[in-house]
């Protein structure tokens, strides 16, 4: 193997490439608008509508985010995924109106350090790679879980270390397959998400084995609000946090659709509609499915607080999932051990998914100067193959569960993720305040943009509020008394701390001005003239009949 020879300078942002190309090269961002645009296979509306819902369908709306039930209980959970779904629905629309304007490689990243900071635009780089690394021991841990439905014979380490070798092969030898594997999967994940919808409203009707028709049964007795922790309202209040901290970690989704901005076919037609479906996917998917965990199980579940308190071992503790326990339940034979076996094969592919955004993120920080050099060394095949070595090494916090239950292990990592999306959300919504500063003072018109955010500014601050809340709360439970814990408070607060000194280290050592709202360059060097100019002579492709279908679907 041998170096591929990269630019020495970039402008001062990462850059995730999903290209199927035989050589996936990172390139600086001009020159990757200039022949990304031209050069190679572009994103239709359909494979970009998939790739956001895709990228946020994963473990935690079939596994995780029953953790959180017997903390909130089912209304505690359904009414906490509505409030942060409000909040999530105004982070896109910062998200939609700058990114639609300037479809640049990870551009809420860029447009930090163009309109706001350079030293803001670095830490959001480091902050959005480990967001990435993290969850992927995240899903080899759920995938542990998984497998213990089956037998608890299989070694934890020899799970791990087979996650690992397997996760290195294939983001070594198929680059190329990346994104038309993601997009088919992708098609899987919605549909395994469906069948499990129509699984609880078919049965809750009495369609099962026992003929049981338990409906909302579970709303009543024991209860549709936990009081947790304390007793009375205040408990019943800290229970709905608690799922709202749930929901801070389970509902993302713009960033995947910004992560592909540059890499779409016709970027200010395709990308709107992806952002505007935004809120039907949080009421479809994340709050469809806090509905039905709610609905299928009570929050005092026996077998899902024994795997949550680490209480049950053995086989049969895979059934984390609470799909799955109602199956078991609802004695129907076969069904539980398929769902497990697809739910499987989603953390899989979102584990692969992880690891190739982290490992490109770390390789384009790496061009820019925000990472060390050596990381952007490829091998012939377009292989950032340090940056690779880097990013799976965080799978090592998987062996954490040797120690510990996964279900405890699962949480510490939830914990660091959380505090990673929060902070990423709301200093994007920071950015966008300068960017609408700049749009006012610069004379040009929001009627204009391709896609105009609504009750803006207004929707920027409740973001900013919104984020910037819940990571101060969320360590609500280390200030009750008895709750105090060090490692839980580093677990909850400790990135914020990152984040500073990621800040203060740019800061100080490349003497970056902070940019005066208003003022920000809304062209980024000519960027924008170079992705207008791209638009003005694409000839969109003639959509055949299966594309006709999948557009009216998701467009």
């Amino acid at each position: 193997m041998s170096a591929t020879k990269y630019p020495e300078k970039g402008p001062p942002s990462p850059s995730v490439d999903i290209r199927t190309d035989d050589e996936v090269v990172q390139e600086s961002s001009t020159e990757m608008i200039s022949r990304s645009h031209s050069l190679h296979r572009k994103l239709r509306g359909k494979e970009v509508q998939l790739f956001a819902i895709g990228g946020a369908i994963g473990t935690s709306l079939y596994v995780q985010m029953g953790s959180a039930l017997p903390k909130g209980g089912p209304a505690g959970l359904f009414v906490a995924f509505l409030i942060w779904g409000a909040i999530m629905w105004a982070v896109n629309e910062c998200f939609a109106e700058m990114v639609t304007f300037l479809p640049v490689p990870s551009p809420f990243i860029r447009f930090g350090g163009e309109w706001v900071d350079g030293a803001l635009g670095f830490a959001m780089a480091w902050n959005f790679f480990l967001n990435m690394a993290f969850l992927v021991p995240f899903e080899i841990v759920a995938m542990n879980i998984m497998i213990t439905f089956w037998t608890d014979k299989v070694p934890v380490e020899a799970i791990i270390v087979a996650m690992i070798v397997l996760y290195a092969i294939l983001n070594i030898i198929t680059v190329r397959y990346f994104g038309i594997s993601e997009f088919y999967l992708s098609i899987f994940k919605v549909v395994l998400m469906i069948g499990l919808f129509f699984f609880v409203f078919i049965t809750m009707l009495g369609g099962n084995p026992l003929h049981d028709r338990y409906g909302f049964r579970y709303w009543d007795n024991p209860g549709a609000f936990v009081e947790h922790l304390v007793p009375g309202g205040t408990g019943k209040f800290l229970g709905v946090l608690s799922c709202v901290y749930q929901a801070s970690f389970s509902i993302c989704g713009p960033e995947y659709i910004s992560m592909v901005a540059a890499e779409t076919e016709n970027p200010r037609k395709i990308l709107p509609p992806a952002f505007r479906s935004f809120v039907w996917r949080i009421l479809v998917f994340f709050v469809g499915s806090a509905l039905c965990m709610g609905i299928v199980i009570p929050y005092n579940d026996p077998t899902l607080l024994g795997i949550l308190g680490g209480d049950i071992s053995g086989s049969g503790t895979g059934a984390a999932s609470p799909y799955v326990i109602a199956m078991q339940r609802l004695q129907i034979s076969g069904l539980p051990h398929l769902v497990n076996a697809l739910i499987m094969t989603s953390i899989f592919s979102a584990g692969n998914g992880l690891l190739f955004a982290a490992t490109r993120t770390l390789h384009g920080m790496s061009l820019q100067g925000q990472a060390p050099r050596f990381f952007s060394w490829c091998t012939n095949n377009g292989v950032p193959l340090w940056a690779l070595l880097a990013s799976l090494s965080f799978c090592l916090l998987a062996f954490l569960q040797v120690n510990s239950s996964s279900a405890v292990v699962m949480t510490y990592l939830v914990d660091l993720v959380t505090c990673c999306q929060l902070i990423n959300y709301g200093f994007t919504a920071l950015t966008y305040r300068h960017f609408f500063s700049a749009l006012k003072k610069q004379g040009i018109s929001r009627d204009t943009l391709p896609y105009k955010g609504r009750f803006q500014p207004y929707t920027c601050y409740i973001a900013m509020g919104g984020t910037s809340f819940m990571l101060l709360a969320g360590g609500y439970d280390l200030f009750l008394a008895g709750g105090w814990d060090v490692m839980w408070f580093f677990l909850d607060y400790g990135m914020i701390a990152f984040f500073i000194l990621a800040f203060a280290f740019w800061k100080l050592c490349f003497r970056s001005k902070y940019i005066q709202p208003g003022t920000a360059n809304l062209t980024l060097g000519g960027l924008k003239e170079d992705i207008d100019n791209y638009e003005a002579i694409l000839i969109p492709r003639e959509p055949g009949k299966i594309d006709k279908v999948l557009n009216f679907i998701f467009e």
